[in-house]
């Protein structure tokens, strides 16, 4: 998986880096991921070695310089740029300048990549008032975020203007920087949020997680910060010949995805009739709970997010059995034409950055909370588009979907469910030993079955 595919950017997007630790070494390796011509450029300033990372690079000094683009552009990556300073760095373009590159840019279907604060290569940061400045176009902004910082004294050598970083964190200076603050920082409107224009994708880039220890606390604080990005992707990236600093350009940098932590759905399917059974089955007794609050219960432990239960046959009684928070209850009128219809009513309320979903049969509540843990870990090193379990042979259910198939399920009709989509999508399978999570409760003699195995 690289780093296109972990924040899931595939096309003409228009991508805002902000942050620090290794914000810059990101922005120029997804150019090379992307099909070129990729267009590079900044609200900021960039140091002039860092050009050295495009194959071009055109100064701008006018809107008639802007030409040169719009009237030839070669499948290259090409840094825009302003005239460098006394300083020796390069200028950013400011806003008007910026507005009108993407519009040639957008015209002709070429990414678009800004780096839209700077960060003097400390791993940590806090934006000052006039930072981040982040065009209103923009599609996606990666919030990047160097993890050496952490367990650190809060000072300048690193943290880029400490002073704000303790006005938003609650630390004082030189007191070690915790994830905990670092949460506070990065979900703060004066902080990671901070200039992201409304309706915007957003994510975290957590990188310099160099060993195990760094990858599992950046999952354990995803579960927070999913409240307020679409997605955590987890990195490693090589970028510091000393303490708290990075080169200002290192040619052979490369940047390696561990996780893409996203929020994944659980669909609970209880619309059916229960005809061959005889009476409803959701509603069935299993450890002394009804099927459907068993089923709900092991969503919840597992993390799933949001929880859909798909109602239509025995849509009151199955109603009134719900009282877990944050359960959304809806009514499929089509229950009828067969499962296909609630596959698609779960989908279609979805959030549109959900990063996947497992479709939860109302009959199997024996299904366990580490299974499902299990294929979410699995979708999240790999961004898998369907994950599936395997018995000594046997498909399983349930089966974890990524977005990315969304759209087919709109082919499947009648009472088709997912595995229609196995022969559109590459499976990758999770073997387990379990084989309870074969059964399911289609008959009396299957009831009295999953009874026996308690």
């Amino acid at each position: 998986m690289n780093l296109a595919q972990a924040i899931r950017v595939s096309g003409n997007e228009a991508v805002a880096f902000v942050g620090a630790g290794g914000k810059t070494t990101a922005l120029f390796q997804l150019a090379r991921q992307l099909k070129p011509p990729v267009i590079l450029s900044t609200t900021t300033h960039l140091g002039i070695s860092q050009a050295l990372l495009a194959d071009h690079h055109i100064i701008i000094r006018s809107a008639e310089d802007l030409n040169i683009i719009e009237d030839s552009i070669s499948p290259l990556v090409i840094l825009v740029t302003g005239e460098a300073n006394q300083e020796g760095r390069l200028r950013g373009l400011p806003s008007d300048l910026i507005t009108r590159l993407f519009g040639i840019v957008k015209e002709k279907g070429i990414p678009f990549l800004i780096e839209a604060d700077g960060s003097r290569q400390r791993p940590l940061k806090a934006p000052a008032d006039h930072e981040p400045s982040i065009p209103n176009f923009v599609d996606l902004v990666v919030l990047i975020v160097g993890l050496s910082g952490l367990e650190k004294p809060l000072s300048s050598v690193w943290v880029h203007r400490p002073e704000r970083f303790a006005q938003i964190s609650g630390l004082e200076a030189g007191q070690t920087i915790t994830y905990e603050a670092l949460e506070r920082v990065l979900t703060s409107p004066a902080g990671g949020l901070k200039g992201i224009p409304e309706g915007c994708r957003r994510i975290v880039l957590m990188n310099q997680a160099d060993t195990s220890e760094l990858q599992a606390q950046a999952q354990r604080m995803s579960d927070s910060l999913l409240k307020s990005f679409a997605a955590v992707c987890v990195t490693s990236l090589e970028i510091s010949n000393e303490p708290g600093r990075a080169p200002e350009v290192d040619l052979n940098a490369r940047l390696s995805v561990s996780a893409v932590h996203e929020r994944v759905a659980g669909i609970i399917l209880a619309a059916g009739g229960s005809r061959r059974f005889g009476k409803p089955k959701q509603i069935l007794t299993w450890k002394g709970e009804p099927f459907i609050k068993q089923v709900l219960s092991t969503a919840l432990m597992a993390g799933l997010s949001p929880i859909i239960l798909v109602t239509g046959a025995h849509h009151e009684q199955i109603s009134k059995l719900v009282d877990e928070e944050g359960t959304q209850v809806i009514y499929n009128p089509e229950w009828e034409s067969g499962q296909s219809t609630s596959v698609r009513a779960g989908l279609n309320v979805l959030d549109p950055n959900v990063g996947g979903a497992f479709f939860l049969l109302a009959d199997q509540p024996q299904i366990p909370v580490t299974l499902i843990r299990a294929m979410v870990e699995l979708h999240a090193s790999t961004l898998s588009p369907i994950i599936a379990p395997m018995v000594k042979g046997q498909r399983a259910t349930p089966v974890l979907f990524d977005r990315s198939t969304f759209a087919d399920f709109a082919l499947i009709e009648g009472d088709q469910g997912g595995r229609a989509l196995f022969a559109r999508h590459p499976v990758r399978w999770l073997e387990w030993q379990d084989e309870s999570i074969l059964l399911d409760v289609d008959s009396p003699e299957d009831y009295h079955r999953l009874l026996s195995q308690t």
